[in-house]
């Protein structure tokens, strides 16, 4: 199968052996960062640096002016981690070694624009604000992110992209010095936690039919019984067939708007693939689509396979001919990856309905790690 690997400019930036590395690892396309949150990140090969700190979500290119003046929402630009045309750099670098290039845009995640505009940002049922997390049902979100997807996902050179976090984002964020964990939540209390209260989500559960402030009480009414040490929310289930069909169409409305923008800004053959997860329920940067209705407006999607299971492949499996099902695999064993058994889990992936294999995420992984991937025969 086509195999894909992730990389972030820095990765290849500076360092004249990167490119070369990856494609001798047999993979024939990157998917490469164009637009990416805040983060830090190893880098074990590179001859300048080990570590890198991304302080906040920024694109990995010069913005276009033209587009964002006089906007209120626009991105950011990045620091000393992706100076200047990062991404075209490392873009040129990898194409002259044979590789295609996809970029990688990550949208409804964005902790400065959140610090920045509160009024952006999920603000759950107890009245607090995810700064991490923009509302998507916000007009002024939705635009913001539509244009973003239409311009990181065209950069010169690229054949496609992936659009990671395109639809709600909620509680469950790898934050710095995170101190969560005290109350474990099942993944119903978990939903009920990234609902949200904005005033644009309570028109949005009124016109469904919802009174918001009742809802609202329900919602801390059952997480309740949670913080006192229920295993789980009463009338959770409930609460959340009550919003779910809302929620999924406001995610549905961005997806199909933001492919829709890529497509015109790209023109014909673009290849559109989202990050996704086939419960359209689900949070976070594998957004909930609608594994029957994705295909009728994205080339693709891009399923994640934690320790190697495919599960979450088969829902889309019968309708997806014709189109891209990619099994993601993480790779960096420090991470809970298997790059040894990748020969093993491509193939069960295959048999469960993937057409494509993505490798995340050969910047960060040892050189252990893509001794393995190169071992398994996955990519041979």
């Amino acid at each position: 199968m086509k195999a894909s690997a992730f990389l972030y400019p820095w990765d290849v930036v500076g360092d004249p052996d990167a490119a070369a590395r990856i494609a001798d690892l047999g993979v024939r396309q990157v998917t490469l960062a164009a637009a990416y949150h805040s983060t830090r990140a190893l880098t074990p090969r590179h001859p300048r640096h080990r570590v890198v700190t991304a302080e906040h979500a920024a694109v990995l290119y010069p913005p276009d002016e033209r587009r964002w003046s006089g906007r209120t929402l626009r991105p950011y630009a990045a620091g000393a981690w992706a100076p200047g045309d990062a991404y075209g750099e490392a873009a040129e670098a990898l194409a002259a070694v044979g590789l295609d290039v996809h970029s990688w845009v990550v949208l409804a995640h964005n902790s400065r624009l959140g610090a920045e505009h509160p009024g952006t940002s999920v603000v759950n049922a107890y009245g607090d604000r995810y700064p991490w997390a923009p509302c998507t049902a916000r007009p002024e979100v939705r635009a913001y992110l539509v244009a973003l997807a239409a311009e990181a996902a065209v950069r010169p050179g690229a054949r496609g992209t992936e659009l990671e976090s395109c639809g709600w984002y909620g509680l469950a964020h790898p934050h710095a010095h995170d101190k969560i964990a005290g109350v474990e939540l099942d993944e119903v209390s978990q939903y009920l936690m990234s609902l949200c209260f904005c005033g644009s989500c309570r028109d949005g559960y009124g016109e469904a039919g919802l009174d918001p402030d009742e809802l609202r009480v329900a919602v801390r009414g059952a997480l309740d019984a949670v913080w006192r040490g229920a295993e789980r929310a009463p009338s959770g289930e409930e609460l959340l067939a009550a919003t779910v069909g809302y929620r999924a169409a406001v995610a549905r409305g961005l997806q199909e708007e933001a492919v829709a923008a890529v497509r015109a800004a790209a023109g014909p053959g673009f290849q559109v693939l989202l990050h996704a997860d086939p419960q359209v329920r689900r949070c976070g940067a594998n957004a909930g689509v609608d594994p029957a209705g994705v295909f009728g407006f994205a080339d693709g999607v891009v399923v994640p396979c934690p320790g190697g299971a495919v599960d979450l492949l088969r829902p889309f499996a019968p309708h997806a001919a014709g189109a891209v099902l990619a099994a993601n695999f993480t790779v960096v064993a420090g991470m809970g990856g298997r790059p040894g058994t990748l020969g093993e889990d491509a193939a069960r992936a295959a048999a469960g309905g993937a057409t494509e294999l993505r490798l995340y995420h050969a910047g960060l992984a040892s050189e252990g790690d893509l001794a393995a991937v190169r071992r398994s025969g996955a990519l041979d």
